[in-house]
């Protein structure tokens, strides 16, 4: 029992959170922008074509999917994750509770912060200042997700250790 809920629980994550990752990290790079009237206040004139060069709506829309298909299912992994902690009997152990609120906080950012802001950057393209907003976010998301990974190898305080 214990090596299937392991081997769910990692392929979840690697499948789900890893392909939410990398669309929460893409989607800013090709959503949609207002095109500005004129060049840039900083460097050369660059016309509303060049900036939208590298902009593709419908890949952004696919990533937006992405993001919000593999995040439900992701839920499969902090699901897996406690049944397999309790069946383990590691549920007190510290590297599990961080674990789980790291996890939280990651989930909570991106229902809160981050599927909402794509959505809107969607629905009406706007300056890139917003983009890099939720660039940022997806940085935070990755990096609660990275610590998480560690904290599963490390595990400290753990009556095993790694």
């Amino acid at each position: 029992m214990e090596g299937l809920l392991l081997s769910v629980h990692v392929l979840a994550a690697i499948v789900f959170v890893g392909g939410s990752a990398v669309a929460t990290s893409l989607f800013p790079r090709y959503a949609p922008v207002a095109a500005p009237a004129e060049g840039p206040a900083e460097g050369p004139a660059v016309g509303p074509a060049e900036v939208m060069a590298d902009r593709s709506r419908s890949v952004a829309v696919a990533l937006h999917r992405i993001t919000r298909g593999y995040s439900i299912f992701g839920v499969v992994v902090p699901a897996a994750g406690i049944v397999l902690a309790f069946v383990q009997g590691r549920t007190g152990e510290i590297w599990i509770t961080v674990s789980m609120i790291l996890t939280a906080a990651a989930g909570l950012l991106l229902a809160l912060a981050i599927y909402p802001r794509q959505r809107e950057a969607l629905a009406t393209p706007g300056e890139p200042a917003r983009l890099r907003t939720l660039s940022m976010f997806a940085g935070f998301y990755n990096l609660l997700w990275a610590i998480v990974v560690v904290l599963m190898i490390v595990r400290p305080g753990s009556a095993e250790g790694a």
